[in-house]
């Protein structure tokens, strides 16, 4: 198979891909925010207010609930970007240069990827995108059908 015809096929697929990477990514995030926030998890709860890990523990379930479901999904992962960097340099930066060395692996992995999901938002599988589909899905039957508004906002 030839180079072209494999970045073809590949490139079919990079919605549902990206959908997938962010859902994945919105499980772990607000796994995260409930461990730190409910003590599950093996994780102790983080008393209320405690400055930074209990803000930060809010910004994760919150925002990683908002990727998961893929529901303002830039906005979510622009802050949760920009909270795992405030952690990596506040929190971890100061035992080391790489983050292997200073255990900051999981806030540089997840700021990246949060990074990227601001730039190519939230791919396939989105809850919006699905109600939308779903709106306009060819299944409609029923005594009000006509009366649904369709994607355009006109009445079908």
């Amino acid at each position: 198979m030839s180079t072209a015809r494999l970045s073809d096929r590949l490139a079919g697929h990079q919605p549902l891909v990206l959908g997938l990477f962010r859902i994945v990514l919105g499980v772990l995030f607000t796994s995260e925010g409930a461990a730190t926030l409910f003590g599950v998890l093996d994780r102790k709860a983080t008393p209320t207010g405690d400055w930074p890990l209990w803000y930060a523990g809010v910004i994760e379930l919150a925002c990683g609930a908002l990727i998961l479901l893929g529901v303002a999904t830039r906005s979510a992962a622009f802050l949760s970007s920009g909270a795992m960097a405030f952690a990596y340099f506040t929190e971890h930066q100061k035992d080391g240069l790489f983050p292997l060395q200073n255990g900051g692996l999981s806030p540089a992995l997840f700021c990246w990827g949060f990074l990227l999901l601001v730039f190519f938002g939230p791919g396939a599988l989105s809850l919006p995108g699905l109600l939308r589909r779903g709106a306009t899905s060819p299944a409609r039957s029923g005594p009000h059908a006509a009366a649904r508004p369709t994607s355009s906002g006109e009445a079908g």
